[in-house]
């Protein structure tokens, strides 16, 4: 291979050498390449400039250490001084780091003297803190309780939820020294833990460090710090709660018996009993805190069944619950009180029954519930159902069924009726073949609110006669008591109660119902009380929600009993809530957005349905309705707007055809009116609104198209070639003259269209030849233009050329004149010291002469 290489190198050289003008012609372009090289990296620049240093993000003014240059060290030291430290790492340019800034600033102000507050930059990239974390998001909060730590902060940055969350970091326990207060704190709807330890032995027992650092675990799953933990140091205190041995950790429960942690079967560590805490908790209010970014932390909780969201003002930092609190939790608790003798709960092992309600066919108001008893049965959770035989629901055979299977103890002359007005009653008989059942039977009186209540019975009467084939199966709740008073375990509807923060979570609120107008005066049927609360039950399965409409003089208590007890009622009164644009708020908000798209504006020939308008004006049997549906984000609906436009136009003269459009991002509408896709055309045509028709979606939406589809399917059309009723005989006979009539004009108008098209079509032909003449001659433009450009960039380079060389002569004559002033100078000098000089030698001469002549004179004085 060498040898080639340098066969190859030999043949070259001699080829060269034989061809001079080949060498010549190699050796100029290798230094034109090098050139060309050189000045091409000469010219380029680094476009990337540096970093400007990092500056003071918090004010010198607050209490914030601010390590701007992500001097990761110097966290550890000042962690090592303080007890408590919050250390807050942001990123400059981040503007949830500026906003949280403020609020981080107005709690160190308040809790500077028990907290470190240390913030550290952990965007520089030279800082230690970016090149050993790698956070993917900003800003971030870690408490660290002495060498406790991190504990993350999960919660929104506003300074209340801020301060509260390190208040429980700085106090992680609660001392429970006397009775009084042990009852108080274990009196809290909230999960409560106690532990028991004796400080005699020695100052910190062992146990006590972990039970301090499970508390702290139970921070870092919630900022809230809900589930609290106490402690207790005196033996007949603890004994009160059943406590006996020493570093003893009790889990305080409600409906269930309370709970001792295992410390045979598990270790004793903080992860452990944070766990087993966790895990063996009773919650019947749980507060939501849905991040401001992109969650499903809503959506997990609401597919866990119907959801009651209840929107209340909270102040995090007061000392205690507020009234509004106390009564929901209230409502919670006794919602759950179950009576241990009739408890079903279907989410544990000791269910005892499950029941199904049937309405008999003797009583429009008299409903009988089935009961099977689980007792025995090894069923699992989920494969738990009520599973009854099908001749329950009907007729004469329920009667039978009823009277043999769960009243067969009473007296046989003795009629279901007498048995319902007995009261609600269990029957059992363990001999029977059909031990396994019961039956409970009562009258159904569902709660009114005052709206429904002054419809009088005859609303009652509506809801509750049906016959008993179509009524299906649902749950009754039992009435003992208050009919309230553990709810939850006597229906299968069962709710979960869920609290959010008014003033962080009123955008949901809004969604759900609540009037966007905060300030609003509040009228008797309102919403949002005036207490700033909101109430409303989700289903997220049945795509369902009712709102809570409360009245300034009644109390919470009652209308969320009552909103509770007509939801889990089998024939509840609860409207289902629309979301529409009928807010005149919204509609001035609407107006002053400058932005928001045109389609949202409503035309005068087209008219825009909402919520409460939808139904009227589609269902009217007089009229064709054509209605678009359009959302304001949909980019295929505003491009259709013009043809819409000039179809409402051409059906301008027609009273029976309706043009409509309607909103179906900002209006809820029943279900069988939706559809899968925007945009959508339907016709519901007069007389058969239940054969309304959608317009094709392979065939393109032209206005030709669309008249055309409405001439096919409108109830005009359909009737001109029919017979019709006499109440509309008259009015069909002459809507084929009518319809020949508007389509001869409407076909010359199309003629006029094609002719305008023609017209448009030439136009647009000249047009375009103008365009591409414009085109070369701007071509033309521009390669003059370049070249006058490269004249000019010439004559430029000619004029410095120019100049510098003039600058060069002027600076040499300037160096010569100089030069030259010095050589006269010089000459001046040396002609004066050749006058001194010729002086001084006149004077020797003549000092010589004298001498000689004195020399004289004494030697002819001497001879």
């Amino acid at each position: 291979m060498l040898r080639r290489v340098r066969q190859s190198l030999r043949q070259v050289l001699f080829l060269m050498a034989r061809r001079p003008d080949l060498l010549c012609g190699a050796i100029v372009i290798g230094i034109l390449l090098i050139l060309a090289v050189k000045f091409t990296c000469s010219r380029a620049k680094n476009v990337v400039a540096a970093a400007r240093p990092p500056v003071r993000f918090f004010s010198a003014e607050a209490p914030v250490v601010d390590l701007y240059l992500g001097q990761l060290d110097q966290v550890e030291r000042l962690r090592s001084v303080a007890e408590v430290s919050l250390i807050f790492f942001y990123a400059p340019w981040c503007a949830h780091s500026m906003a949280a800034r403020q609020e981080v600033q107005q709690v160190a102000k308040k809790l500077s003297k028990q907290v470190q507050f240390v913030a550290v930059n952990c965007w520089w990239n030279q800082g230690k803190c970016r090149r050993q974390n790698r956070f993917y998001q900003y800003p971030i909060i870690h408490l660290f309780y002495r060498r406790f730590g991190p504990i993350d902060y999960k919660g929104p940055f506003v300074a209340p939820y801020v301060e509260s969350f390190i208040l429980r970091v700085i106090k992680p326990l609660t001392y429970l020294p006397t009775r009084a207060i042990l009852e108080e704190f274990l009196s809290y709807p909230e999960p409560r833990v106690v532990g028991f330890f004796q400080f005699n032995s020695s100052p910190q027992p062992p146990g006590y460090i972990t039970y301090l650092s499970s508390a702290l675990q139970a921070l870092k799953r919630d900022f809230r710090g809900v589930v609290r933990f106490g402690v207790v140091t005196n033996k007949q205190l603890a004994e009160l709660i059943s406590v006996k041995e020493d570093e003893t950790v009790y889990l305080h429960r409600r409906f269930n018996s309370s709970l001792i942690f295992p410390g045979r079967e598990h270790n004793f560590t903080s992860q452990a009993i944070c766990s087993w805490v966790f895990e063996h908790r009773e919650t019947v209010l749980q507060w939501l805190q849905p991040p401001g970014t992109k969650s499903r932390l809503l959506e997990q909780e609401l597919n866990k069944g119907p959801a009651l969201l209840l929107f209340l003002p909270h102040n995090p930092i007061g000392s205690s619950p507020s009234p509004l609190l106390r009564q929901v939790a209230d409502i919670a608790l006794r919602y759950h009180s179950c009576d241990n003798n009739n408890h079903r709960d279907l989410d544990k092992s000791s269910t005892s029954h499950c029941c199904q309600s049937v309405l008999l066919p003797e009583s429009s108001t008299s409903v009988c519930e089935v009961c099977l008893s689980l007792s025995g049965l090894s069923l699992t959770h989920s494969s738990m159902r009520c599973s009854f035989p099908s001749t329950a629901r009907g007729g004469d055979v329920l009667q039978s069924y009823l009277r043999h299977c769960c009243l067969h103890q009473l007296h046989p002359s003795m009629s279901i009726e007498s048995a319902t007005s007995a009261g609600c009653s269990n029957f059992l008989n363990s001999y029977s073949p059909f031990s396994q059942y019961s039956a409970c039977c009562r009258k159904v009186e569902p709660q009114l609110n005052k709206s429904q209540a002054k419809q009088g019975p005859d609303m009652l009467r509506g809801l509750l006669m049906h016959s008993s084939s179509s009524v299906p199966p649902s749950s009754v709740p039992q009435q003992g008591g208050d009919g309230f008073t553990g709810l939850w375990c006597q229906t299968n509807r069962t709710l979960r109660f869920y609290v959010l923060d008014v003033a962080l979570n009123w955008p949901l609120a809004v969604r759900l119902g609540a009037s966007s107008n905060r300030s609003a005066s509040f009228h008797q049927e309102a919403s949002v009380h005036s207490d700033g609360s909101f109430a409303a039950i989700v289903n997220l399965k049945d795509e369902v929600h009712y709102v809570l409409h409360r009245s300034p003089e009644t109390s919470l208590t009652e209308c969320l009993e009552a909103f509770i007890k007509n939801f889990s009622a089998p024939y509840s009164l609860l409207q289902r809530h629309l979301v529409g644009k009928e807010n005149v708020v919204e509609r001035k908000e609407e107006a002053r957005n400058p932005s928001e798209p045109q389609q949202s504006t409503s035309f005068p020939l087209i008219t825009e349905l909402t919520t409460s308008s939808f139904l009227p004006s589609v269902m009217d049997l007089q009229n064709d309705v054509l209605l678009f549906y359009y959302t304001q984000w949909c980019g295929f609906c505003s491009v259709l707007n013009h043809i819409i436009i000039q179809l409402a136009r051409l059906l301008q003269g027609n009273s029976t055809i309706i043009v409509a459009r309607v909103n179906v991002a900002r209006n809820d509408l029943p279900w069988e009116f939706m559809v899968d896709h925007v945009p959508s055309i339907l016709l519901f045509p007069r007389y058969r609104k239940h054969l309304s028709v959608k317009f094709p979606d392979d065939m393109p939406i032209t206005l030709p198209n669309l008249l055309h589809f409405i001439l096919q399917h409108s109830g005009s059309a359909h009737y001109a070639d029919k017979p019709v009723s006499s109440s509309v005989e008259a009015e069909g006979s002459g809507s084929s003259s009518v319809l020949r009539a508007e389509f001869l004009a409407l076909q010359h108008e199309v003629e006029v269209l094609h002719r305008a098209r023609e017209h448009l079509s030439q136009q647009l032909a000249k047009l375009w030849r103008d365009k591409r003449r414009l085109t070369f001659d701007a071509r033309s433009l521009e390669a003059q233009n370049t070249e006058l450009q490269q004249v000019r960039q010439s004559l430029e380079e000619q004029h410095r050329e120019k100049s510098q060389q003039l600058r060069e002569a002027v600076k040499r004559l300037q160096e010569l004149a100089d030069a030259s002033e010095n050589l006269l100078n010089e000459n001046t000098l040396l002609r004066v010291l050749l006058k001194a000089l010729k002086d001084r030698a006149e004077d020797r001469e003549q000092a010589e002469v004298d001498r000689k002549e004195v020399e004289q004179k004494r030697n002819h004085m001497a001879s």
